[in-house]
């Protein structure tokens, strides 16, 4: 990767090709973790199972994202990083062939619970490879890019997928799926170069030691917040648009398309803006959540008003994860693959807690925008550790200059 470090080094705003080739990988995984929910009822259907337990199918992908991420980063600890990314895609490739064919239940489970941990690991591996190949300065910029595949996974992948799906049957989209596995390991292979000998042997003492900087968990907490703020809603936005705005449900795909429109957009400026000015975007978008939030608790009756909050939320929700990555992959810059699989892990963790607090909201007298509610007061957990999180930069910044070296954070500290 010398020729891409020689671009960044000049200045250059190009992104290395192998950041897009990652983006294609995770853009694969965001597909298969949220594809399921579409065809639901044809799955169901088709192996003999109620509608409600084919819904474990999601349930233990989730579960597979938040124990199997720190664990395969681990277990694969010592593994080139491209054969790690590879690996990771021929088993995500093999557990779609096993459920494309099969018609048992349980093992469908368990391919899915493996299919998660692959998942898993490429995802905490790719955010290590995409910001070393392009340094600190283009760090943000590249997770931007990279974390935008699974935000294009919920535009264009999991429409797709779904109405492939009932179209030519539930197995086609994972034969799909499994089949351009392969091809992103042929592209892997190809643009992520073999790691020199020579250079410190990873070890999980040097992983976990890493951990002990107190910025690494406020990054960890604020990731969990992101998420569990704006996917409380997220979960549960069929039931506000249809009980509490009055659209009716074939309208409801359209919002969620704007949202994930939203997703996608916000992603690659929070990355690209967040490369010089990683706090003003932090605390802006945070600011914007939360005015969101509190605007569709208030304009939750108008269609009007609520379709464009949708994607707003989207937009302004999502922006902060390349800059929460970034910093927690720069924090622990001499051992940073275990502070990304659990920044990746936090996100899960949010999701999970987020959305089942919204779903008891779901079930109050609060009804349909009960979960906005919850949505909102996560929102304002966020300035918490992100005002903790500037005031420790600035003394480690103060530190850094008396003592006359660099700082070892990925992207520059500006509010």
């Amino acid at each position: 990767m010398p020729e891409a470090s020689a671009r960044v080094a000049t200045g250059t705003a190009r992104l290395p090709f192998v950041v897009y080739v990652l983006a294609a990988g995770v853009f694969l995984m965001g597909t298969t973790e949220f594809i399921v929910a579409g065809i639901l009822p044809e799955i169901a259907a088709d192996i003999g199972v109620s509608v409600a337990d084919a819904g474990l199918m999601i349930t233990v992908f989730a579960i597979g994202m938040i124990v199997g991420t720190p664990l395969m980063a681990i277990a694969t600890l010592r593994l080139q990083r491209r054969f790690t990314l590879s690996l990771a895609l021929v088993v995500f490739a093999i557990g779609h062939v096993v459920v494309a064919l099969t018609t048992s239940f349980p093992l469908i489970l368990g391919m899915r619970f493996l299919t998660a941990l692959a998942t898993g690991a490429f995802w905490a591996v790719a955010a290590v490879v995409a910001a070393k190949a392009v340094g600190p300065r283009l760090g943000s910029r590249a997770l931007g890019i990279v974390l935008g595949g699974g935000m294009l996974a919920n535009v264009v992948g999991v429409p797709l997928g779904a109405f492939a799906g009932q179209s030519v049957g539930w197995r086609g989209p994972f034969w799909a799926l499994a089949v351009l596995a392969v091809l992103a390991v042929i592209a892997i292979l190809k643009q992520v170069p073999a790691e020199t000998a020579g250079g410190p042997v990873p070890s999980v003492r040097a992983e976990v030691s890493n951990l002990r900087d107190a910025r690494v968990w406020l990054v960890l907490a604020g990731a969990a917040i992101v998420c569990g703020s704006s996917l409380a809603v997220y979960s549960f936005i069929s039931p506000l648009l249809t009980e509490s705005t009055g659209m009716a449900a074939s309208a409801v795909p359209l919002v969620l398309l704007a949202y994930g429109a939203g997703a996608l957009i916000g992603s690659n400026l929070g990355g690209r803006i967040g490369s010089s000015k990683p706090y003003a975007v932090l605390f802006a978008s945070a600011t914007a959540t939360l005015l969101v939030l509190v605007g569709l608790l208030l304009f939750s009756h108008s269609p009007f008003a609520t379709a464009p909050l949708v994607f707003l939320l989207g937009l302004f929700g999502m922006s902060t994860n390349p800059i929460l990555i970034g910093k927690a992959v720069g924090y622990a810059d001499e051992a940073p693959t275990l502070a990304s699989a659990l920044a990746t892990s936090a996100f899960n963790i949010g999701t999970a807690v987020g959305s089942w607090i919204a779903g008891v909201a779901l079930g109050s007298a609060l009804g349909a925008t009960g979960p906005v509610v919850v949505g909102a007061a996560i929102a304002a957990l966020y300035f918490l550790p992100l005002s903790i999180l500037i005031v420790k930069d600035r003394r480690a910044e103060r530190a850094a200059a008396e003592h006359g070296r660099p700082q070892d954070e990925p992207v520059a500290v500006e509010a």
